[in-house]
């Protein structure tokens, strides 16, 4: 995990070289992301590269940019052909590729590297054969450039186009302040090169008959259903343990819901068949809901149990930095935040990496709202998809966001490809709601005895109400800004849409960390695509 930045000279006789000093600011402002090393390299005259590290897989070779420089080796020279990339994440099916691609064409066993050999070796077009959570961006001295992001963009990145280059980086606080205004997310599942723009190279949802062993059993009818229970069990767990895989001890967030104690479960059972005990994280106000089922998951699982309580003040306190580090002022959105930034504060003491269960609502229909609104098997399936592509600016942006900002790195298992595949193939009859309206019931019955009954089968919770942030932080807004300044910040010319004044407040706080930066070019609510 890291963070990175990129520029590269679309008009070199009027612009010439890239500006050095410029990206080397714009990684500055991304060090936190990568507290362990940093590396530069300028490619030919067209291109600049920069990488701050995180060392989480092969943590003596895994400098970037890659291919990390050495005295015998000549980038220029084959099968290297002057390619250098920088990449932000994890590339899980890194072992499979190197096997197809041929381990002589590798230097280290850093996981980036299976990008850089593929990219050198297919082209940007076959990108997808990358599984894990990724954005990378590659040049070579003869001014070739790829930028790409993975399928559901569970890694940011960020692009500005102005006259003469373009500037890539892993969030918006690393442009200048001169550039933000340029700035818009770059669309997960697609590449940019300079000869043929930008391409979609996958969708957020694999194509039924694809790749994906899931997805190729699409036809459910007629196995019984603790069959088709039993395959969703074993994809999720299999996706668990695969994301387990680092040269470093990893944890998981424990929230006290379903998602996040499935994902601990099988952690825990796979770090003691090691003989190692997992290390779980839990956040909330004193007596919270959220806090006391994480407590009695933990026991019931035997991890190593660590809890942030959640004081009223210091998260009032901390709106301002949580709001900036995010880069969002959704309500909803720094609700769940403020709580999850000090947890990750509090795990980043004791682990470099964390699982969480991001991703199992909308591809199992967690939330009330999809039942109510979309009854129809038919009109369920696209919210679902709908959701799975907005998740890269909502939730996946708060949860690299937060963990991103202690040098931690969140891991969301139900988002692999093969999950995805899985659930998106499931009837849905498997996703509707249960007798006594329960949500998830196929998801809860395929994990029997993983956790404990009342805990299986407890009831949603939104994780800014679970953890009591809700409470502590929604209060207050209609006495502090009048209904007559709200229409007014509402009404005015280039406001995006404003929810409500808790929103305002955030919003404004957002201006204050972001000025330039249009709402409407980076945040996913106002996309319409």
């Amino acid at each position: 995990m890291c963070g990175i930045a990129a520029i590269h000279v679309t008009d070199e006789a009027a612009h010439g070289t890239p500006d050095e000093a410029l990206g080397e600011r714009m990684l500055d402002r991304l060090a936190h992301r990568g507290p362990d090393d940093s590396g530069t390299r300028v490619c030919g005259t067209r291109s600049w590269l920069g990488h701050r590290r995180l060392s989480i897989v092969d943590l003596d070779g895994g400098r970037q940019p890659l291919p990390a420089t050495a005295p015998s080796l000549s980038l220029s020279s084959p099968p290297y052909d002057g390619w250098s990339l920088v990449c932000n994440g994890e590339i899980y099916g890194h072992s499979e590729l190197r096997a197809a691609l041929g381990e002589d064409r590798f230097t280290s066993a850093s996981d980036s590297e299976a990008a850089l050999v593929l990219l050198r070796e297919r082209g940007p077009e076959e990108l997808d054969r990358l599984s894990g959570m990724w954005a990378l961006c590659a040049a070579a001295p003869d001014g070739r450039f790829v930028a790409a992001r993975d399928r559901v963009g569970i890694k940011p990145l960020y692009w500005a186009r102005t006259p003469g280059a373009v500037h890539f980086a892993s969030e918006l606080r690393a442009f200048d302040p001169d550039v933000r205004h340029a700035a818009e997310a770059f669309p997960p599942g697609c590449s940019w090169t300079p000869g043929e723009g930008l391409r979609r190279f996958a969708g957020p949802v694999p194509p039924r008959g694809s790749r994906t062993s899931a997805a190729d059993r699409a036809d459910w009818a007629g196995l019984p259903e603790r069959a088709v229970e039993k395959a969703t069990r074993e994809v999720v767990a299999d996706s668990v343990r695969r994301h387990l895989m680092a040269d470093v001890e990893v944890g998981v967030f424990l929230s006290g819901g379903l998602d996040s104690g499935l994902v601990a479960a099988v952690a825990a059972e796979t770090y003691a068949r090691e003989g190692r005990r997992l290390k779980t994280f839990a956040v909330g106000t004193p007596g919270s809901a959220d806090l006391l089922a994480a407590r009695e998951a933990a026991a019931f699982l035997g991890t190593e149990h660590h809890e942030a309580v959640l004081d009223p003040a210091e998260a009032v306190a901390a709106l301002e930095t949580v709001i900036a580090c995010v880069e969002s002022f959704d309500a909803g959105l720094i609700r769940s935040a403020v709580p999850n930034w000090f947890l990750a504060r509090l795990a980043a003491r004791h682990v470099k990496a964390v699982l969480t269960g991001e991703g199992a609502d909308e591809l199992f229909a967690g939330y009330g709202y999809y039942h109510e609104a979309h009854p129809e098997p038919a009109a369920l399936e696209r919210e679902l998809r709908r959701t799975v592509g907005a998740l890269h600016g909502l939730n996946l942006q708060r949860c690299d966001r937060v963990t991103m900002a202690h040098g931690l790195e969140a891991r969301v298992p139900f988002l692999d490809t093969e999950v995805i595949g899985h659930a998106m193939s499931l009837p849905a009859e498997a996703k509707s709601l249960e007798p006594d309206g329960m949500e998830k019931g196929h998801l809860r019955r395929a994990f029997a005895g993983w956790l404990p009954e009342k805990l299986l089968w407890r009831r949603k919770e939104e994780f800014g109400t679970g953890s009591g942030a809700r409470d502590v932080l929604g209060a207050g807004w209609e006495e502090r800004i009048s209904d007559a300044e709200f229409a007014a910040a509402r009404d005015a010319e280039g406001a995006p849409e404003l929810r409500g004044k808790e929103e305002l407040a955030y919003y404004r706080a957002f201006c204050r960390a972001l000025p330039g930066v249009r709402p409407q070019a980076v945040l996913t609510r106002f996309a319409t695509g």
